[in-house]
């Protein structure tokens, strides 16, 4: 029983309350073709704000969040919040839900009837309006989900702008994939276009929101985001933009972080024995000859659709390999990372999606080690997203990945365990010289060149020198 791996047990009240955590899904692609008429190489896009940098997000499924589902109730919660260390709010589609096709009671939330209204599920506009004064008053920035390719089955555009849709042969309007309560949009309509855009500035404007997640920005046409999000950022020039989404071009297109699906998918594999951690430098590998140099993205261990339909945060990450990867998702290059709501509880199973479904969130076990990398990752530029990452070598590269994050002075080292046994770091790298402060432990490492210890099964280190 040599040194580290029993050190880690000094964090227990931390590390035993990291059960489960993720997974994902594959995009599909379609609507490649851009329309004619549109040059958009002649439009420009402003950077990602710098605000983004060393900040996180955290998501809100606003219908189950509370017993009473409401902004009001979901209100009470932005001091504990606040004081766990989230920063940007993202809200699940909070539009009204249509009802033709209906997907159980309460319906999709991606299912948008009207998009320049609340659903009275969740309140008033004006009750939308006093949260989004509420969070922003407590330094919260706050998005919402934007529903670009798709309308409800009932939309008052289906009969007042038919050209709106894409229809079958006999002219009825098609619904993608399995989404049968939902119709599609059909982006070759300019009015169509023009009308999605003024209904993302109605929100800007109206209710002074700080951005969009865009639902699977992927399958609307990129052109027309890059004359979206130029819009948009010409209203704001500060608005965040996030999209579903796992190809370069979204972030050519403007987008300021996008969806590492790939990476989730391994993640996935790794956690169940089926690769190992040398599989992530293939990913990063495929990320740095398919996207523009220092892509943001949204890295996490859950989010709606993975705990609602595969799992996550329970199924596939179980136990302690929870903690590992959710060191990852915070500290890894280029990273923005995600909490899903109830992840800090944690909500150990999966929450409906059709039907009310009330989160109970009372013990909070996971808060302290959230907060303790959300602070990390607020003080410390090394986790910035622009930061420089280096992979280090500290033994089986098989099954311990290591890496350095660095920028204006500052430093970070996170040692992961990715595999069921136990593992003998070698510290033989000059740059890990020194006494970092072990970030779980609260107290200094004395890596020496030559030293070795011994880490468990899907433990992790996190050192700030």
């Amino acid at each position: 029983m040599s040194s580290t791996i029993y050190r880690f047990l000094a964090g227990a009240a931390l590390i035993s309350s990291l059960l489960p955590a993720c997974t994902s899904g594959p995009e599909k692609d379609k609507k490649e073709n851009a329309p004619a008429g549109i040059d958009s190489s002649k439009i420009t896009v402003a950077p990602p704000p710098d605000w983004i940098k060393q900040s996180n997000v955290y998501e809100v499924n606003l219908r189950q969040y509370t017993k009473e589902g409401t902004f009001a109730a979901f209100s009470q919660s932005l001091p504990r919040l606040k004081d766990m260390g989230v920063e940007i709010l993202w809200f699940m589609p909070i539009t009204p839900i249509g009802i033709t096709d209906r997907k159980g009671s309460l319906g999709s939330y991606y299912a948008v009837a009207d998009y320049k209204a609340v659903n009275p599920e969740f309140g008033t506009m004006d009750d939308f309006k006093k949260l989004v004064n509420d969070a922003h008053a407590q330094g919260f920035k706050v998005i919402i989900d934007w529903v670009a390719n798709h309308t409800s089955a009932d939309h008052p555009w289906l009969k007042s702008h038919p050209g709106f849709y894409n229809r079958d042969s006999t002219g009825k309007a098609l619904s993608a994939f399995d989404w049968t309560d939902t119709r599609d949009l059909n982006y070759d309509n300019k009015e169509l276009r023009d009308s999605m855009i003024a209904s993302m500035l109605f929100w800007l404007d109206q209710t002074k929101i700080d951005g969009f997640r865009c639902d699977v920005a992927s399958e609307v046409p990129t052109d027309f985001w890059k004359t979206c999000i130029s819009t948009l950022k010409k209203d704001k020039a500060s608005i965040f933009m996030l999209a579903e989404g796992d190809k370069g071009d979204l972030h050519e297109a403007g987008f300021d972080a996008s969806y590492p699906w790939d990476m989730f998918q391994h993640m996935k594999k790794l956690a169940a024995g089926k690769t190992n951690a040398l599989t992530l430098d293939s990913v990063l590998a495929r990320q740095d000859s398919t996207f523009p140099a220092g892509a943001i993205r949204l890295y996490f261990t859950s989010n709606h659709d993975e705990n609602s339909w595969n799992k996550s945060d329970f199924g596939t990450f179980p136990g302690l390999k929870h903690g590992a990867f959710a060191v990852l998702t915070q500290t890894m290059r280029g990273s923005l990372p995600l909490i899903y709501g109830g992840q800090e509880e944690p909500v150990l199973r999966a929450i409906s999606f059709f039907e009310k479904d009330s989160m109970s969130m009372k013990q909070f076990k996971r808060a302290a080690f959230y907060k303790t990398l959300l602070q990390l990752r607020k003080r410390n530029a090394a986790l910035s997203t622009d930061a420089s990452f280096r992979k280090v070598s500290v033994g089986d590269d098989k099954a311990l990945y290591a890496y350095l994050r660095e920028k204006d002075g500052n430093k970070v080292l996170v040692i992961l365990n990715l595999s069921a046994k136990e593992q003998t770091i070698h510290i033989k790298d000059q740059a890990l010289v020194g006494e970092p402060m072990n970030l779980f432990l609260g107290a200094k490492e004395p890596f020496k060149l030559g030293h070795s210890f011994n880490i468990e099964p899907w433990g992790y280190i996190v050192c700030e020198y």
